[in-house]
């Protein structure tokens, strides 16, 4: 075993040695990128661990942290999609956390050449998904939209939890989502997010506790909406970690409305194209894999598919892990690597997610994220991991 090696857990409970290989040095030009498909890195959040909180109730942030990164993302080319999933928002980011996000990183945007924000609007000030009326979501989404236009950014109109609650049937969703757009001022990118995401929102777009066998009703219901409404529609973002269906909406889209993927399964190839199209991206994998992806977009922008490809298929297997089920714990690994990297100093996550994925899965993360040449700084890595492992016990 290497002098400088770590002993990381395995599935069977026993310990194997590991040492990080030299770091890669990703090369995304001297400029900011100029590329040919639209990417939206979701950002996360920094907790801040010093705060006198509770911290599995209350929120506190380490707004430069939260604010580097997102310069971060800049630098290497993508819009940030702000107050996300990935920003835990419904896991531990409030409301008015999130708008308090949304205006620091529109304010920042706004000073900072070539920055596109577009941060996520909502029903989730409402104080019981349970208590929620299909007049009320209507509201509650205006509130949030008008709040968020305020800002200067773009909107992404979220999923609601309150409106997978109370809707009876697909018209009430098509009532919703056309009042809501009607008011809009500019298009807004939707966001359909699968349960494996938020159990809440199972039966989206076609009523709770209705049979969807393979969302083929929500996939009618969805499109009907974005033909009823696509004035209004940048594009959609769809997050159900299939392809096939990612692919049957696209070719169901109007001319001038986006597909973005979130499917963190298959990004590589649904952003790649093959004959019948390509998917843009809006991706919380973004965040994790931004020097790689960064590469690998440029590569695709200048012709080189085999370069995209080559550099992004080891980071597919690193994606699959993070967001492995449950789904919705991603998170925490997408933040432990954002602290190997040296983008925080600390691996503590709001509302304590940073304990929802096991030490056995970190590991893997690691060997994973070494072998897709994402480790900044193996020395640094070493070190942050070494303290990790040994208050996990394991010396």
């Amino acid at each position: 075993m290497k002098a400088d090696a770590l002993l990381l857990p395995k599935n069977d409970g026993t310990l194997a040695p590991f040492a990080f290989r030299d770091a890669v040095r990703w090369d995304a030009g001297s400029a900011r990128p100029q590329w040919n498909r639209v990417a939206f890195a979701a950002a996360h959040v920094v907790a801040d661990p010093a705060a006198a909180i509770d911290p599995w109730i209350d929120v506190a942030l380490d707004w430069d942290a939260t604010l580097e990164y997102r310069r971060h993302l800049w630098r290497l080319g993508f819009a940030v999609a702000e107050a996300m999933d990935t920003a835990q928002r419904g896991m531990g980011l409030d409301w008015p956390t999130s708008l308090e996000l949304i205006r620091r990183s529109a304010a920042l945007a706004r000073e900072t050449p070539g920055a596109v924000v577009y941060a996520g609007a909502g029903t989730d000030q409402l104080p019981a998904a349970r208590e929620a009326t299909v007049e009320r979501v209507v509201t509650a989404y205006l509130e949030q939209c008008g709040a968020v236009e305020a800002t200067g950014a773009g909107i992404i109109l979220m999923a609601s939890r309150a409106l997978a609650a109370c809707a009876r049937s697909p018209d009430d969703y098509v009532a919703v989502y056309g009042k809501v757009l009607s008011q809009v001022s500019r298009p807004v990118i939707l966001h359909w997010l699968g349960d494996m995401f938020d159990p809440a929102l199972a039966g989206y777009w076609v009523g709770r506790g209705t049979p969807d066998v393979g969302h083929a009703r929500a996939m009618d219901v969805c499109a009907n909406v974005i033909e009823a409404n696509a004035a209004k529609i940048d594009g959609i973002k769809i997050s159900l970690l299939d392809d096939r269906k990612e692919v049957a909406l696209r070719r169901r889209l109007p001319a001038g409305v986006r597909m973005y993927t979130g499917d963190d399964f298959n990004f590589a190839a649904l952003i790649g194209g093959d004959g019948t199209g390509h998917s843009d991206a809006l991706l919380g994998i973004f965040d994790a894999i931004a020097p790689a992806a960064s590469a690998a977009l440029g590569a695709l922008a200048n012709g080189d598919r085999a370069r995209f490809d080559a550099i992004l298929a080891p980071t597919v297997p690193l994606s699959r892990h993070v967001f492995a089920a449950p789904t919705r714990f991603y998170k925490t690994g997408v933040v432990f690597l954002a602290w190997l990297n040296g983008h925080q100093s600390h691996f503590t996550m709001v509302g304590g997610q940073q304990s929802a994925r096991s030490l056995v899965h970190l590991a893997q993360l690691v060997r994973l994220a070494d072998a897709a040449g994402l480790i900044e700084d193996p020395a640094r890595a070493a070190t942050r991991l070494r303290a990790f492992l040994s208050v996990n016990g394991i010396g």
